[in-house]
């Protein structure tokens, strides 16, 4: 049975400058799929193709069996919420959620019951007269969604909706999205290039980088087994390191002349790793990588420290509870399976 959303080899350029390179992917009914990826990587190019605010080069886009490819946006049935919200500013809440639906041509009494339904489901009952302007940040989100839901998409589409919240509020809203989009059940492509939201919302992931889908999966897929060095730095495993595969798998720094088919390129995250005094008796498992070096700089973030060992040529960004002078000499011991291995050529080449 095909997807709900099926996108084929899709490609958009501009000004001759190619911006999706033949993208594929599928979306079933029901699923929230977030874009991820870093400025400029192609993910907003991706959502308004869907939109019809993009036609792209070649390829296909079809939902529920339909090409849609061509289409202009109106005769799409999506839905895409901004940014900006772009709300009108003259308009009150109900004026506003009702707006998709007065372009639809709905009766002012269909109007005024689908507006109250959209209020309910917000928490915005008693908002419906109030000017937009009136609103926290939180709340002309909240109206920007019902007027995207209001006219019941086949699709909804966000683009970056939270960037301009809070950070309190953007974690208020995001678990409020996704138990909204589950109890309503409907698909939805999130664009983003905050992980931890992509993480929290998505059913699975699409990481993107120079117009490609790179990997996608569950989010627990994507962050425990990434499918390249770009991923997994993406995906906050940022520390990496040059090491060397001797025979039955051990591991050492890799030194200049190691021969390049023995180089691999470890990623690990910060908190994965122990920071130790190098005088002391280091506790190491079999397999452990152990780095001797310097701490370069440490930066208190709450609930520890965080801190920047020099090891060699290479910095080492390593979590910990307790206080470490800058300038000690440190010991950095990595568990083996923490270590996410790739090899030296492909890390070279993203």
């Amino acid at each position: 049975m095909p997807s709900y959303l099926s996108i084929s080899d899709l490609s958009v350029s501009y000004g001759g400058q190619r911006v999706l390179d033949r993208v594929s992917l599928d979306v079933e009914r029901g699923e929230m799929i977030a874009l991820l990826g870093s400025s400029g990587c192609g993910k907003t190019t991706l959502l308004r193709s869907i939109a019809g605010f993009v036609i792209p080069d070649s390829g296909t886009i079809t939902v529920s069996g339909k090409d849609i490819t061509r289409l202009p946006p109106e005769a799409r049935e999506t839905a895409m919420m901004f940014q900006s919200y772009a709300l009108w500013p003259h308009m009150s809440v109900a004026e506003n959620i009702a707006y998709g639906l007065r372009m639809r041509a709905w009766k002012k009494d269909a109007m005024e019951v689908r507006v109250g339904e959209m209020l309910k489901l917000l928490q915005l009952d008693g908002f419906g007269k109030r000017p937009v302007t009136q609103l926290s940040g939180g709340q002309r989100q909240r109206v920007a969604l019902g007027r995207a839901l209001a006219i019941d998409p086949h699709l909804l589409l966000l683009d970056e909706p939270m960037s301009n919240l809070d950070y309190k509020v953007r974690l208020e809203l995001r678990h409020e999205l996704r138990a909204l989009q589950k109890r309503i059940g409907i698909t939805a492509v999130y664009v983003t290039h905050d992980r931890e939201e992509a993480l929290t919302l998505a059913d699975r992931i699409a990481v993107i980088d120079a117009g490609r889908v790179v990997q996608i999966g569950a989010p627990e897929q994507i962050f425990h087994h990434p499918s390249s060095a770009f991923v997994a730095g993406f995906m906050g495993a940022d520390n990496a390191i040059d090491l060397a595969r001797g025979s039955g798998g051990t591991l050492a720094s890799a030194g200049a002349h190691t021969p390049s088919s023995e180089r691999v390129r470890a990623h690990f995250r910060s908190d994965a790793a122990r920071l130790s005094d190098r005088s002391a008796e280091s506790v190491c498992a079999e397999g452990d990588l152990v780095l001797d070096g310097t701490v370069a700089q440490a930066v208190y973030v709450g609930q520890g420290y965080r801190y920047r060992v020099r090891a060699g040529e290479a910095d080492i960004w390593v979590n910990a509870p307790e206080r470490v002078a800058e300038g000690t000499h440190a010991r950095v011991v990595v568990p083996r399976a923490a270590l996410m291995l790739f090899p030296h050529a492909q890390s070279m080449t993203q």
